[in-house]
């Protein structure tokens, strides 16, 4: 099983942006910003989630909303807030928000559409 990384950028409402290497994760329901990112572009807490880990442990995190740009699209989604450490991850919500699928044998990002025809 191989894994695939996207680069984006993220916005927050001030309209600071950052560059962000995305591992893209089919199992992560939410996508997952580094401390230092979310902080550099000034998100807040909006909210906080519970969140069971492959392990079976469950962790709360704060969950905030940011704006994403991918070579495949742009979309306004929610991302949890990273702790120190946490890599970024691109989860389910954001790829159904932009329509997007993990296709797992050739581990490339296609639009829902070309699976469905």
């Amino acid at each position: 099983m191989g894994v695939t990384y996207v680069e984006g950028i993220v916005r927050g409402a001030t309209d600071e942006s950052a560059s962000v290497r995305f591992l893209v994760d089919s199992g992560a329901t939410y996508t997952l910003l580094p401390n230092d990112v979310w902080r550099q572009i000034g998100l807040t807490p909006k909210r906080t989630v519970g969140f069971t880990l492959a392990d079976g442990s469950i962790v709360e995190r704060a969950v905030s909303e940011c704006h994403i740009s991918l070579a495949q699209g742009e979309a306004h989604t929610p991302v949890i807030l990273g702790s120190p450490g946490d890599e970024a991850l691109l989860g389910v919500v954001t790829l159904e928000i932009l329509g997007l699928v993990l296709n797992p044998f050739t581990r490339e990002l296609l639009p829902m559409r070309m699976l469905l025809a």
